[in-house]
């Protein structure tokens, strides 16, 4: 992993914001094409947000993209590109949390400062057999104050790395090898036969069902409609196709009905079809969208409001888009 070769807090602080919530295998492509793309932390700021969405696109939690692109013109406008070099100012940078400000901390600067994450989690819990839900607030708290005190002092950055490497490999999720572990004389959930059962985690929110109806206009067959999305929602800032979202599934003949595409145009000047009629299922944390594709042929351009507008059929994969609609566009636009 080549941001474990490095002490560069510009290549440590990217990894770190990748590797959120991103398993490694799938964000080291994306660190090397960053690293490649945008070589300092000047190159970053300087590029527009839309390519940088464009590169993250894939990736999910968009707004860890957003995060990183107004950090990175904060850095480099504002502290003449010379990152904070303790925990409690790397805090302060948007983006930047307790993990990540700590992983900077210590791997670049020596602090003696813990990282704590899903996998020190589990080395914790189980060694010390802490049944308090680490996602809770007490948790938090309650394995932060036991990270500090088993902190080895001389090597911050050697020991946060070694205890994550630990819990990633010995101490897994499912089925630790317990009776190899150099650790095995000495932990507590061994000894009193909790192992599996920790660590404890308390149960998500209830997942949110949401159905997705796209319009794809094709105009001539040489152009198609596109709109940015705005707001606080999902896919903030990222490209999409008109929208029709509904609470429940929907006909055809719902959307042929509906009033953005009995504005858009007449009925006899469109000819409305679905893609597929079964459903693309994708998954985010808290909301499973439910989406279908409605391909609209039609010779006149479409009267939609201000937030769409029109463009070529080979330029749409210029746009920065979810990754839901990429793969749409990948398989249906053969450009």
């Amino acid at each position: 992993m080549p941001w474990r070769e490095t002490t560069d807090p510009y290549r440590i602080w990217l990894s770190e914001i990748i590797l959120q919530q991103t398993r490694v295998a799938q964000g080291l492509p994306y660190y090397l094409a960053f690293t490649e793309q945008y070589p300092t932390v000047f190159d970053l700021a300087n590029a527009e947000e839309e390519q940088v969405l464009k590169l993250w696109q894939g990736l999910g939690y968009y707004s860890r993209a957003r995060n990183l692109h107004t950090t990175a013109k904060y850095i480099a406008n504002d502290l003449h590109g010379v990152f904070p070099a303790s925990y409690k100012e790397l805090l302060k940078l948007k983006g930047v949390g307790d993990y990540t400000a700590s992983a900077i901390a210590s791997i670049c600067y020596d602090e003696v400062v813990p990282v704590v994450d899903g996998n020190v989690y589990r080395v914790l819990s189980r060694y010390f057999n802490i049944s308090t839900p680490i996602n809770s607030t007490e948790g938090i708290k309650e394995f932060k104050k036991v990270a500090i005190e088993v902190m080895e002092q001389e090597e911050p950055a050697t020991y946060n790395q070694a205890i994550m490497e630990f819990g990633a490999l010995q101490c897994k999720p499912q089925n630790p090898y317990c009776i190899v572990c150099p650790l095995n004389d000495s932990c507590e959930s061994l000894q009193k036969g909790t192992v599996t059962s920790l660590p404890v985690k308390l149960k998500k929110l209830k997942v949110k069902k949401r159905y997705f109806n796209y319009l794809i206009f094709l105009v001539d067959n040489k152009h198609t409609v596109i709109r940015q999305r705005i707001g606080k929602g999902i896919w903030q800032n990222l490209y999409e196709f008109p929208l029709i979202e509904s609470d429940n599934e929907v006909k055809l003949e719902y959307v042929e009905e509906h009033e953005i595409l009995k504005e858009s145009m007449s009925a006899s000047s469109r000819n409305v079809t679905v893609y597929e009629e079964e459903f693309k299922i994708h998954k985010l944390s808290h909301q499973h969208l439910y989406t279908r594709f409605y391909i609209i042929r039609t010779n006149k351009s479409p009267k939609l409001d201000d937030s769409c507008q029109m463009i070529p059929i080979d330029k749409i994969k210029e746009y920065p888009v979810p990754v839901l609609l990429g793969n749409f566009i990948d398989s249906f636009f053969k450009v």
